[in-house]
């Protein structure tokens, strides 16, 4: 892992928000605080916040490497994040395969799903919902595996002009696929108030696959492309004072939208179209407000390390440990204290100080260990 000072402090900010609204998803209702209730209804937002991040974050280091020496030098990206991704998340899967008594669900997807990364294509949650977080993990693999392959395809070949409009055309793509979908499987269940079942097949089919999820990628990476690539545009075009709000407006928005309520709230044809909305077009307006968000504060760094938010950078360096541990944990907390007894503040309380301390034993265990052995036999970047 970087050391602390080496690492950005926007970045490290979000991705830290992004882990805790991850972690108070997941939390049950009766564990959550009054005053967080009302955030763990838009909690989903964090795996948003991490598709942008990892956009950015890969394609700034690939665009950073073809610019340098004109290639990409697939067996060391590969083998990075192998030794980035593989230790700790093979360990928790075979804790979740040889324990049971561990998995936060009664029933889980077979484990070579999970351990070739294709648990996020037909998961269905009404079949297995232990470990159901390794599906965003999938489709950050995917990713991983294609990105460095389309870089070093695309690079010198097309300009930014078509590589902007082939970014567009997927995003758009996206949104046909996804409203297709809904209108041919999931609306259908709604509109014959088979609502658990529409939930899962929305899961299933549009929430979940790695073909229906690509706007946060996509577009952290046209933000690393921008910044990189077209500097002076971005400062021009978009300095924090103009994308900053105009993100956060993008994401309000979005979630006003699909939370709005009104004479028609209760019946199938509002819950049609809030439902389309959001698998149809909230994904790329809050994948596009939080890109904005992430430049703003990217050149806000000279303000941010000045005012450093306590505790970022540490939450930040476990938030994989934490991704990876913290459902099996607090199931592990209701065997051990109960579930009865892990109401309100105490049980949030619990849960954030046993999840912070197996994050931190997988973190030192694991993930550094590997991470230093990697950093022995790869040459840095």
């Amino acid at each position: 892992m970087e050391k602390v000072q080496s690492r950005a402090v926007g970045p490290d900010v979000l991705r830290s928000l992004a882990i805790l609204l991850v972690m108070l998803v997941h939390l049950p209702v009766e564990a959550t605080p009054p005053f967080l209730v009302g955030v763990r209804t838009y909690a989903w937002l964090g795996v948003d916040v991490f598709f942008v991040l990892s956009g950015f974050l890969i394609g700034t280091q690939l665009f950073k490497e073809v610019s340098r020496t004109g290639r990409v030098d697939l067996k060391s990206f590969y083998l990075r994040r192998a030794f980035r991704i593989f230790p700790a998340f093979f360990v928790v899967l075979g804790l979740y395969a040889i324990f049971p008594v561990i998995r936060d669900a009664p029933t889980m997807q077979a484990v070579w799903s999970f351990a070739t990364f294709t648990v996020n294509f037909d998961f269905d949650p009404r079949v297995g919902r232990a470990f159901s977080q390794a599906w965003s993990l999938c489709v950050e693999e995917h990713f991983y595996l294609v990105l460095p392959l389309l870089v070093l395809l695309l690079y010198r070949q097309i300009s930014m002009g078509w590589a902007l409009l082939i970014a567009g055309a997927m995003v758009v793509g996206g949104m046909i696929l996804r409203y297709t979908i809904w209108e041919s499987q999931v609306g259908v269940l709604v509109a014959a108030d088979k609502l658990r079942d529409a939930f899962a097949v929305y899961l299933r089919d549009v929430y979940y696959p790695t073909y229906t999820r690509l706007d946060g990628l996509m577009f952290g990476v046209i933000l690393a492309a921008a910044r990189f690539f077209k500097p002076e545009l971005c400062k021009r075009y978009a300095p924090p004072r103009i994308a900053f709000p105009i993100g956060v407006v993008l994401i309000v928005a979005a979630l006003v939208l699909f939370s709005i309520r009104g004479p028609l709230a209760e019946t199938n044809l509002f819950l049609v179209f809030q439902a389309q909305f959001g698998a149809v077009a909230e994904f790329p307006l809050i994948s596009i407000g939080i890109a904005l968000i992430l430049g703003a504060m990217l050149d806000l760094e000279h303000v941010l390390k000045r005012w450093p938010i306590p505790g970022a950078a540490t939450v930040a360096t476990l938030s994989y440990s934490l991704y990876l541990t913290h459902k099996s944990v607090f199931h592990i907390d209701g065997l051990i204290f109960g579930e009865e007894n892990l109401q309100d503040g105490l049980g949030f309380a619990v849960y954030l100080a046993t999840s912070f301390a197996a994050a931190t034993v997988l973190w030192f265990c694991v993930e550094r260990t590997f991470l230093l052995v990697r950093d022995r036999v790869l040459p840095p970047k």
